[in-house]
Formats: C-alpha cells, sequence, structure tokens
C-alpha cells in the first residue's frame, strides 16, 4: 500500500510539472494570438489580457502592406521543390547505401552524413553560388536547400531501406525487373511511411529556414515568407498587433502541416530508429 500511494504522489508531481511546462511553452503562442486580435494602442503593452474589440482586420492589412501572398507562393515553392528532389535524391541514396556494405561505401556513407553537422562556409559558398550564375535565383536556392537537407535525409532514410529484405530485389530482378523499376515499383512504395516523415520535416525545415535567402536572395521579389516576415517588422516595428499577425500568417502553414504529418513524423523516426 505505501509502495501504491508513493507510485500515485509521483505521477501527480510529474502531471503537475508536465502541466507547468506546457503552460511556459504556450504562453507566447497565446500572447501572439491574443494581440493580433486588438488595436494598435491596445497591443503596445503586449499583455494576456483580451481584446476589447476584436480587430479581424489585422491579417487584411498584414497580407496587403506585408506582401505576403508573393512571398507565400516564393516559400510554397522553394520548401515544395527542394522536398520533392531531396526526397527523390535521398530515398536513392539511402538504397545504394544500405545495399551496399562495402568499406569504400560505408565511408562514403559516413562522409555524406558529417554533413548534418559541419557548418557552412558562408564565403566560400557564396563564391561558388556567384562563379555558377546561382546567385539572387530560385534555383540556386532551391538547390542549396536540397544540398542542406540531403544527408539528414539519407540518414532518416537508410534505416528503412536496411530493413527490406534483399530477397525481394533478387526476387524482383529474376521477375525481369530493370533498376529503375525496382526501385520505383517495388522498394519506393515500401517506404512510403518514411517518405512521409521525410517530406513533412524537410518542408518544415525549408519553410523556417532564414539565413539562406537572406545571403542569396537580393531582391525582394523572390523572398519567403520568414524574410516577409523580418522585413515588415523593421516597418512596423511599434504595431505589435500587426506584427503578432504577421507571424500568425507564416506559421499557419508550418502548424497545419505538422498537424496533419505527425502520425507520421512520430512513429517514423521511431521504426526508422531500429534496423534489422
Amino acid at each position: 500500500m505505501v509502495g501504491g500511494r508513493k507510485g500515485r504522489i509521483k505521477d501527480i508531481i510529474l502531471n503537475i510539472l508536465a502541466i507547468l511546462v506546457s503552460l511556459i511553452m504556450i504562453m507566447p503562442i497565446v500572447l501572439i494570438v491574443i494581440n493580433s486580435l486588438k488595436a494598435t494602442g491596445e497591443a503596445m503593452t503586449m499583455t494576456i489580457n483580451l481584446p476589447k474589440k476584436i480587430e479581424l482586420g489585422n491579417f487584411a492589412t498584414v497580407i496587403e502592406k506585408g506582401k505576403l501572398v508573393k512571398s507565400f507562393l516564393n516559400s510554397i515553392f522553394y520548401a515544395g521543390g527542394a522536398t520533392i528532389i531531396t526526397i527523390v535524391l535521398g530515398s536513392m541514396s539511402a538504397y545504394v547505401f544500405s545495399r551496399r556494405r562495402s568499406k569504400g561505401f560505408g565511408a562514403l556513407y559516413m562522409y555524406v552524413v558529417l554533413g548534418m553537422v559541419i557548418p557552412v562556409n558562408y564565403v566560400s559558398l557564396m563564391k561558388v553560388m556567384q562563379t555558377l550564375a546561382l546567385n539572387n535565383s530560385s534555383l540556386g536556392i532551391i538547390l542549396l536547400y536540397v544540398a542542406i537537407q540531403t544527408p539528414f535525409m539519407i540518414f532518416l532514410l537508410y534505416g528503412f531501406v536496411s530493413k527490406i529484405p534483399v530477397e525481394l530485389d533478387e526476387a524482383a530482378v529474376i521477375d525481369g525487373c530493370n533498376a529503375g523499376q525496382l526501385y520505383f515499383a517495388i522498394i519506393m512504395p515500401l517506404l512510403k511511411p518514411a517518405i512521409v516523415t521525410g517530406m513533412v520535416l524537410c518542408f518544415l525545415n525549408t519553410w523556417n529556414e532564414f539565413v539562406m535567402p537572406l545571403y542569396f536572395l537580393n531582391s525582394s521579389d523572390k523572398w519567403p515568407m520568414t524574410l516577409a516576415v523580418y522585413n515588415f517588422f523593421g516597418q512596423f516595428e511599434t504595431s505589435w498587433n500587426l506584427i503578432c499577425a504577421d507571424v500568425i500568417l507564416t506559421c499557419a502553414p508550418v502548424i497545419i502541416m505538422y498537424l496533419v504529418g505527425q502520425k507520421y513524423i512520430v512513429g517514423g523516426q521511431t521504426a526508422g530508429a531500429v534496423k534489422g
């Protein structure tokens, strides 16, 4: 009885701590949402008091003055294009690395995966982009996103591909499949949970990227939403209601996509953590 009572007390304390931590983490979101619905003067104090009058027009003002429609389309194009290319290249590379277990391929795999932790040298990267005439271009920024995300994608998918039996490859080859048919018709459908996980994570990381477009996109017409928020803050730094509305509109697509794909993110990462 004593042990059971101590266990219940421990659970209650842990639940209280979890609730307190959750409240601390959610408070900034609540603060932003509430102040995005206030008038300019009322939002100056940035409190969690409910607005006297709900100002939904703040969002229309932000969309118009912040050029969010253009930046939203840019972000969709950059994040979507980079995600598709990264998934295709990353999954194909992970498949090759998982099937080639020689020391040379093992060393090459470790070299590629190190790209997740090695810092970017922006000086040399800027020189490369200028030499290739990719600076301040949509293609250039997409390729940069692909280069950054591909090492993680290979690392993520490697564990999934390793769990697919090699005998399945051999049976497909015996049935007359070539390399392309083997991968796209047999292997890739089996990787659906992992690929969805990778797509969600890659899209979120690319959407939230700030430094790359700041350095390599000089034209405001090509800015994604992260830079649009940065520019909007500089113009309306005293209008906290508009800034909060801008932040909400920028974060909304990311939050929606995460809520839709969260079961794949959690389940996919857990399944990929164990190799067969």
